[in-house]
């Protein structure tokens, strides 16, 4: 049986701490593998479905809470992951706690440039002593441009060293099947991490839904914000995404995989079963 890493969208601390206790008790008893926290602290520019008035500078003692919130469940070691944009204040600080507890900084949802994001991610990689997350690669963050890479091209050279995971939302809609398959044969799937991203939406059929506050229009299987139209997460499985993969975008099969399986479980530092 698979394992699932929950993720939360970007949520007043209230709500925040309300969801962690939720899913916190999901992990102690096992139905969960961890939590991932995308946000509250991404950029206004690149936040995509996230609401915008919950969006925060970088607080230690927020993580701090959250922390404390998911000892309090039972699993104190709940929170895998946290996406961040890195150019915000405070981001230094940031991932200094994480670390601390445990919590894999993932880099994303960010407007920051190359330059920046090297740095960031060279930081995160040498204080936790593994590879840094970045948060499905090339959604959340500026178009990849020959005159300015961005957080694209700083996130596949740092994979390529060993220094980054970058994770792939494969689902037909996030990116093109070139781009999946590119990037798999450039930095191979030891760096790569397939999401789902999926949503509450999730085989549930066209219709309205809310993400956190956000509503969210689900058309002919593609989920985007009422009003904005922004992309607004998935609807697909895993598994799906893994075949998409594999019989649209030309990735080898075990190497989907493994980019499915043991990558992102030792990305947020879970130890791979003989399943994976």
């Amino acid at each position: 049986m698979g394992r699932v890493v929950a993720s939360l969208v970007s949520a007043t601390p209230a709500d925040l701490r309300e969801r962690v206790a939720v899913l916190a008790r999901l992990v102690a008893s096992g139905d969960l593998a961890g939590i991932h926290l995308e946000g509250p602290f991404l950029s206004h520019a690149r936040r995509g479905a996230h609401d915008a008035a919950v969006l925060a500078d970088p607080d230690p003692a927020l993580v701090e809470q959250l922390v404390a919130v998911a000892d309090a469940a039972g699993a104190p070691s709940a929170i895998r992951q946290l996406t961040f944009a890195p150019e915000l204040p405070g981001s230094d600080a940031l991932v200094r706690t994480l670390v601390a507890h445990g919590i894999r900084p993932a880099v994303g949802h960010t407007d920051a440039d190359a330059a920046q994001v090297t740095r960031t991610i060279a930081a995160i990689a040498e204080r936790q002593g593994s590879p840094a997350v970045v948060t499905h690669l090339f959604n959340g963050m500026p178009p990849f441009h020959h005159r300015a890479g961005g957080p694209a091209a700083a996130a596949l050279v740092a994979a390529s060293r060993g220094e980054a995971v970058v994770e792939l939302v494969a689902d037909g809609v996030h990116l093109a099947p070139e781009v999946v398959r590119m990037v798999f044969e450039t930095v191979g799937p030891g760096n790569i991490a397939l999401v789902s991203d999926a949503t509450a939406a999730t085989g549930l059929g066209d219709g309205a839904y809310e993400l956190g506050a956000v509503e969210v229009e689900v058309s002919a299987g593609t989920a985007r914000t009422t009003g904005t139209g922004a992309i607004a997460g998935s609807t697909s499985t895993l598994a799906e995404c893994l075949a998409w993969a594999v019989e649209v975008a030309g990735v080898d099969a075990q190497d989907a995989r493994q980019a499915a399986t043991r990558t992102p479980a030792t990305a947020v530092g879970l130890e791979p079963t003989t399943a994976d």
